[in-house]
């Protein structure tokens, strides 16, 4: 299993409405609105590091709303 973090810029006035459809995906585990250079974190488990990016740059990125994405893959247990 490979957990990693994703972090998600949205447009102005877009992390309220866009929590709900990242947390919806299968993958992800968690979702939270963030103060900082993100607006979004979403913790992901999948059985592959490309199903990791797959959920990143195929499904988040697609979402109408989301600017930019930064994958963290988890190396620690």
């Amino acid at each position: 299993m490979v957990h990693a973090f994703v972090m998600v810029k949205t447009g102005a006035g877009e992390s309220e409405r866009l929590l709900a459809p990242i947390r919806e995906l299968e993958t992800v585990t968690e979702a939270h609105i963030v103060a900082g250079a993100y607006d979004v974190i979403a913790e992901v488990d999948a059985e592959e590091v490309y199903n990791i990016l797959q959920t990143a740059s195929s499904k988040i990125q697609g979402l109408e709303g989301v600017t930019d994405t930064k994958t963290y893959i988890s190396m620690d247990d």
